[in-house]
């Protein structure tokens, strides 16, 4: 029992003391191999420390040399400057010896010209002497003195002078006078050239064509109770005549008119024709014609090319396209006076749209004047100036018909001359046209009824009469006789635009034959 545990002691103490003993044997060879290592690392640093020593001293070599032909540079730099420096100072000190000699010269010069300028004073002094002797010599022999000479002299210069200048004006004034009526003829022959508007005499008929004479009865109605309506719904006069297929509306106010003419179309066209329905159409014809008035406002400034109008005013231009002045619609005779403006304010160096404004809105009051009492140019400016349009613009409107106000600017004068041309061309105005026929017969009655004329023409539109007289029944002073009278008699009876010019001939013709 005692033996297997005496055993088993027996191998515990010899495993603990091996085991003890391989414990000792690994330290030591862990000792060994520190050792090593560390001798290793040692033997490995010294190496690399050798290696750092010899790159860096290497490195500074490199470093050392860098510097060294750095500085062997800055030197080469400072020896090319102290060598430019060097060659500055010399230049500098040859300049200072010219600049020296340079003053040295002007001081002589200096001394010189004061010498001659003392030369020049005494013979100034020597001059001045002269000339005071010689006027005292000529005060002696003339008996006058300066001053008199002196008064004398200018007194005819001055003569001279005035007769000079007189002429001079004269000779300047004939031609200007002459440039002027030629360049205002050039001016409104372009204008009246480049703007060729065709002319139709229209008028504005108030009457409806009707499908047969049964629709008359229709329109009249029951006891004439349609007719009444019509009329008191558009203001408009209902004329049923006996003339066949025709109705006449009349009425001063053009725009009411043409409502009464669209709605009887319509109620003719519809063949309902009763109060009730009467008043529905003018209504909405009223509405129609409204929005046709300012749209036809609208397209007339758009076409002229004038902008900022107040909507009031584009209102009053569409309704000038129902109003007629001798035959001539107004609205179109606006846009042409417009057109014609701008071409001379163009001619003039003016300004064109400011013309163009002008002559658009001339006759804007044709469009008031059965409304409000007084002249169209009155009422126009009143109107424009209570719609804060420019006083240029209101005085153009004012002033366009001559001897209502004075014209305040160029603007007015030529708004007036492109309204006579407008409205002056043959065709233009139907009672203008037979007027225009009438001044030309006359012209040349006139003329005919004075003793020794054979014939007359009249020829330029009326500005011209040419008269041709018997050579041998009036002479060359009788001539000049007869065309003063003639002039005389046209300025007496007849009254027509500018000016007319009378051309007298008279001339001897002798035939013979070589037989």
């Amino acid at each position: 029992m005692l033996l297997p545990i005496f055993g088993t002691l027996a191998g515990l103490a010899l495993g603990v003391g091996v085991y003890h003993f391989l414990i000792k044997a690994k330290q030591q060879a862990s000792k060994r191999t520190a050792r090593r290592i560390i001798e290793d690392a040692q033997v490995e640093a010294e190496r690399v420390k050798k290696e750092a020593f010899l790159e860096a001293r290497e490195e500074f070599y490199k470093k050392r040399e860098t510097w060294e032909g750095e500085v062997q540079e800055a030197r080469n730099e400072l020896r090319q400057l102290e060598r430019r420096l060097q060659r500055r100072e010399d230049s500098l000190e040859r300049r200072s010896d010219d600049l020296s000699a340079k003053e040295k010269g002007l001081q002589t010069r200096a001394r010189d010209i004061q010498a001659q300028e003392e030369q020049l004073q005494k013979a100034r002094n020597e001059y001045d002497a002269l000339i005071l002797q010689e006027k005292k010599m000529l005060e002696r022999i003339s008996g006058f003195s300066e001053q008199q000479a002196r008064d004398m002299l200018i007194q005819r210069i001055r003569k001279d002078v005035e007769h000079e200048a007189a002429e001079f004006v004269r000779n300047t004034l004939e031609k200007a006078r002459q440039h002027a009526d030629e360049k205002a003829k050039d001016i409104v022959c372009s204008a009246i050239q480049r703007c060729a508007a065709d002319h139709t005499a229209e008028s504005v008929v108030s009457a409806v064509d009707l499908p047969s004479d049964d629709m008359k009865g229709r329109i009249i109605g029951r006891e004439g109770r349609n007719i009444r309506a019509f009329e008191n719904v558009t203001g408009v006069d209902v004329i049923v005549d006996d003339t066949p297929g025709v109705v006449v509306l009349s009425a001063f106010d053009s725009v009411r008119r043409e409502i009464a003419r669209r709605a009887m179309e319509k109620l003719i066209l519809d063949g309902r024709i009763h109060p009730a329905r009467i008043e529905q159409v003018v209504q909405e014809t009223d509405k129609e014609v409204a929005k046709l008035i300012q749209e036809t406002g609208e397209q007339t400034a758009l076409e002229v090319g004038i902008q900022g109008l107040n909507p009031k005013i584009l209102n009053l231009m569409g309704r000038l396209k129902f109003r007629t002045s001798f035959g001539q619609n107004v609205l179109q005779h606006s846009v042409e006076v417009a057109h014609l403006a701008g071409i001379i304010a163009g001619e003039l160096n003016l300004d064109i749209q400011l013309a163009k404004r002008c002559g658009l809105l001339h006759d804007i009051g044709k469009a008031l004047d059965h409304e409000v009492e007084g002249g169209h140019p009155q009422i126009g400016a009143d109107f424009l100036r209570r719609h804060r349009e420019s006083p240029i613009v209101v005085n153009a409107a004012e002033a366009h018909h001559e001897g209502s106000v004075e014209p305040q600017s160029l603007y007015s004068i030529i708004v007036a001359a492109a309204d006579g041309i407008s409205a002056g061309r043959p065709g233009a105005r139907r009672e203008t046209l037979e007027r225009y026929i009438k001044r030309l017969e006359r012209l040349e009655e006139i003329a005919n009824a004075f003793p020794g004329v054979e014939t007359a023409f009249a020829i330029q539109a009326g500005r011209e009469v040419r008269v041709i007289v018997n050579a041998d029944k009036v002479s060359d002073r009788e001539a000049i006789t007869i065309c003063r009278n003639i002039a005389r008699e046209i300025e007496q009876e007849l009254v027509y635009p500018g000016q007319v010019k009378i051309t007298l001939i008279r001339e001897t013709r002798v035939t013979e034959y070589a037989k």
